[in-house]
């Protein structure tokens, strides 16, 4: 950009014009203040995201436990601020499934929460707690609100009672009438609620009840056959992705030993998965012949990312905003204030 140089080639360190600062050329990556070299992290990480284990790493290549760990999770918290920056935009989503994992801990049981667009296979976010609760939805669904634009939406969950409530309290906007007091909310238009309920016994699914909570049938079916096709209702998209996290995830596969001790170490490997899935992964439903990953189909980007690209993807730092003050500002506050801000 324009104001950024080059300020020193060899140590690989810019300059900005405004401020008269220097910083590293790998500030918001995963290479950034890292001792360890690029070539091993990218070695580290592209054999973890498959779901390698760790342990074969340690004796294949002879890494040390901590810095593979640290690896891991560098990378877990640069493709979350990667994906709040690049894929939570305001844009027409369609259709959105979401869904739930039971994982086993240490600790007990968390709940992880995710949502995707159904259309283009992309993973919007989640959130892991260990409570299964309305504020684990309202903060999933607001995850979902940042990435949607208002307007018609087709959200299709599974059966628990608190997504259809999060859905109804956070997709809302408010209405500004000119007068004094909080403005009053009211909700998008033409969103559109589905539930697929399933009915266990003996840990077996032996009835499946699919039902239209909001929006009349005849447009429920019309979004449904623009972005499913032929069939009925389903959250079969998500199930997908959750068979990948299974398979990429040690802690989630069923009946293993492999325990996750801190609800942190899940939302990583939650992050690492679900962007390598969006930004590396090409999916064959999508374009039949030809590599298309989610990100591709919904206009993100215009190729498909190697986890090198992706692990190296600077995040910007976020707008600075001026801490709230009593009274009135100084002159040199207000000048600061302008500079950063317009």
């Amino acid at each position: 950009m324009g104001n950024i140089g080059i300020h020193a080639q060899q140590e690989q360190r810019c300059i900005g014009h405004a401020g008269h600062k220097t910083f590293s050329a790998r500030t918001g990556t995963v290479f950034s203040r890292l001792r360890t070299s690029a070539e091993t992290v990218g070695l580290v990480v592209t054999w973890l995201a498959p779901g390698c284990p760790g342990q074969a790493m340690v004796a294949a290549f002879g890494f040390d436990e901590r810095p593979r760990a640290d690896c891991w999770a560098r990378s877990g918290r640069q493709g979350q601020t990667a994906h709040a920056y690049l894929v939570e935009q305001p844009r027409e989503l369609g259709q959105v499934q979401a869904d739930e994992l039971r994982v086993k801990n240490q600790g007990g049981i968390v709940w992880m929460a995710m949502a995707m667009m159904g259309q283009t296979r992309l993973w919007r976010g989640g959130e892991v707690s260990p409570q299964r609760d309305m504020p684990r939805m309202r903060r999933l669904i607001e995850r979902v609100r940042r990435c949607a634009m208002p307007g018609p939406l087709w959200c299709c969950t599974e059966g628990l009672c608190p997504s259809l409530r999060a859905m109804r309290e956070t997709l809302r906007e408010p209405v500004h009438t000119g007068t004094g007091g909080r403005a009053r909310r009211r909700s998008w238009r033409h969103v559109l609620l589905a539930q697929v309920v399933k009915r266990y016994e003996r840990r077996r699914v032996v009835d499946t009840e699919r039902r239209m909570v909001a929006g009349p049938p005849a447009r429920v079916e019309t979004r449904r056959r623009r972005s499913q096709g032929d069939g009925v209702i389903n959250t079969a998209s998500m199930e997908r992705l959750h068979a990948t996290l299974r398979e990429r995830l040690a802690p989630l596969a069923r009946r293993c030993r492999a325990l996750a001790r801190q609800t942190q170490t899940l939302h990583e490997g939650m992050c690492v998965v679900g962007t390598v899935s969006n930004f590396c992964t090409p999916h064959e439903s999508l374009h039949a012949g030809q590599k298309t990953t989610p990100a591709m189909a919904a206009g993100i980007t215009d190729h498909g990312w190697t986890l090198q690209e992706r692990l190296a993807f600077p995040v910007p730092l976020p707008r600075w905003v001026p801490p709230k003050q009593r009274g009135r500002p100084s002159r040199a506050f207000q000048r600061l204030i302008e500079r950063w801000c317009s």
